[in-house]
């Protein structure tokens, strides 16, 4: 496969691979992402193969706007929903209820990662596409890339394109919290401390 870096406005080019059920890098608020759409199964079952990565983890989505949280997740929890009335778009990544129609190559349990990105380039990719299915471009296991060259250095080969949006500013993955308790539970570290999610609730 023959790796292009086409420069992040190169929109059209990326929908045609997503409707294609290929996938595409870009450039997000905390490290490079690769990702596809949010229901192609096939095409999530790639990008597990394209980076390695074990069958277990499962792969977060990521909306553009609030309006999409409905198309992903059920009952979504108010803990959750003041979480992401604070924090997005932003760092933040809240484990909800997942959606039935979800397939499962996005996640093995009832539950689904979902974030929106502080990205100009990632939020005008995601609002054209719809929610997709993102993971960190890197081969699993490996540097997380924060830019266009790191991740062709590790993927190159094995993705048809990557958008170039420069360095990303965070360069540290986002914090994940589960919310589906009666209290949060944050399973990774990143930029937001609980400290920081407990002032939220207050």
């Amino acid at each position: 496969m023959n790796t292009k870096i086409l420069p992040a406005s190169e929109i059209q080019q990326a929908l045609r691979i997503l409707k294609q059920g290929g996938i595409v890098a870009f450039p997000t608020d905390t490290v490079y992402g690769v990702g596809t759409l949010a229901f192609d199964n096939a095409a999530i079952e790639s990008i597990y193969t394209a980076k390695d990565r074990p069958l277990e983890k499962a792969i977060p989505i990521l909306i553009g706007d609030m309006s999409d949280l409905d198309k992903v997740a059920d009952n979504i929890p108010e803990m959750a929903l003041r979480f992401a009335a604070r924090f997005w778009p932003g760092p933040l990544t809240c484990i909800v209820p997942k959606k039935r129609t979800l397939p499962p190559a996005v996640s093995a349990t009832e539950t689904v990662a979902v974030r929106i990105p502080d990205h100009p380039d990632a939020l005008t990719l995601l609002r054209a596409a719809g929610p997709m299915a993102v993971t960190s471009a890197n081969i699993s296991g490996q540097a997380n890339p924060s830019t266009a060259h790191d991740v062709y250095d590790q993927l190159n080969g094995r993705i048809p394109l990557i958008l170039d949006g420069g360095e990303t500013p965070g360069g540290t993955a986002s914090t994940i919290v589960d919310c589906t308790g009666e209290k949060p539970v944050i399973l990774r570290e990143g930029p937001l401390t609980m400290e920081n999610l407990i002032f939220a609730l207050e």
